[in-house]
């Protein structure tokens, strides 16, 4: 409120004492968020390329005096001072960086106008990069470049898919060679094992065999001498006896070592059996 035309004071909400003629309200203040549309904006990147962009300020007036006596139009000073921030930003930016960096125009904005707003009672809320729009020509080459990097990765996608295929095929033919050799392996054994546990019954089986002749023979023997026969005739019996094991099946014949004490007297013996079948 201004009185006789000087600012007096700011006119809070309630009840407020105006004295006419003399007291003057200056202007009247929305303290609510507001918004503010920029027109689209045709600006010029780092690498010469024109791009054409939108944008929406969201701001508030903080100080209502500042807001009146700081500037004439709080709202246009808002809209001229992003025009000319716009293109500050954009003018150090690519293309690329221009069209993936949104939020940092946005946020390069905002901290330049709330610098150049402070002075007028005004804060920056936000800054919304609505639309960029590069050239037509421009959008026909990024199409082209967008639908080639797409073949690309199609065709990355589809050779990655085929080596995968090669390898897995690859190593379920190697993991069955390598099962069939173990099996190949693990019959081999088994046959081994029962052919080596064949000939150990086998021998086992023959040994027997050969330890009831020569227990037959050996009780046989004892008989004899129980009946009173000379040695020499009981030694010359087991000889023959030995004779008959050895034209056996056995392939392995056991002396006994009492036998063997007998060798020395082979001559003496068939000296006597000739003598007796002279008789």
């Amino acid at each position: 409120m201004e009185r006789l035309g000087k600012f007096h004071k700011l006119l809070t909400p309630g009840l407020n004492i105006v004295i006419p003629v003399i007291d003057q309200v200056r202007k009247y203040h929305d303290l609510r968020i507001q918004q503010a549309n920029v027109p689209p904006q045709t600006v010029i990147t780092k690498d010469n390329v024109q791009v054409q962009i939108d944008t929406i300020i969201f701001f508030q007036v903080i100080n209502a005096e500042q807001a009146t006596y700081g500037i004439t139009d709080y709202g246009m000073g808002v809209r001229n001072i992003t025009t000319a921030t716009l293109r500050q930003v954009i003018g150090k930016l690519e293309l690329d960086e221009t069209l993936s960096g949104r939020e940092k125009i946005s946020t390069d904005i905002r901290i330049a106008l709330d610098e150049a707003t402070e002075k007028w009672g005004v804060r920056i809320e936000r800054v919304e990069v609505v639309d960029i729009n590069p050239p037509l020509d421009i959008q026909e080459a990024m199409n082209k470049q967008m639908k080639a990097e797409r073949t690309r990765r199609a065709v990355i996608l589809e050779a990655e898919a085929a080596k995968q295929d090669l390898i897995l095929r690859a190593e379920g033919q190697r993991q069955s060679v390598i099962l069939k050799a173990e099996g190949d392996k693990e019959a081999r054994i088994r046959e081994a094992e029962g052919l080596r546990q064949a000939q150990e019954l086998e021998a086992t089986g023959e040994a027997k065999a050969i330890e009831l002749v020569a227990e037959a023979e050996r009780n046989r023997i004892e008989q004899l001498k129980a009946a009173g026969l000379d040695e020499n005739f009981l030694a010359y019996k087991s000889f023959e006896a030995l004779k008959d094991i050895s034209n056996g099946p056995a392939n392995k014949v056991f002396i006994p070592s009492s036998v063997l004490d007998t060798l020395g007297s082979l001559g003496a013996m068939a000296e006597i059996l000739k003598a007796k079948d002279s008789k």
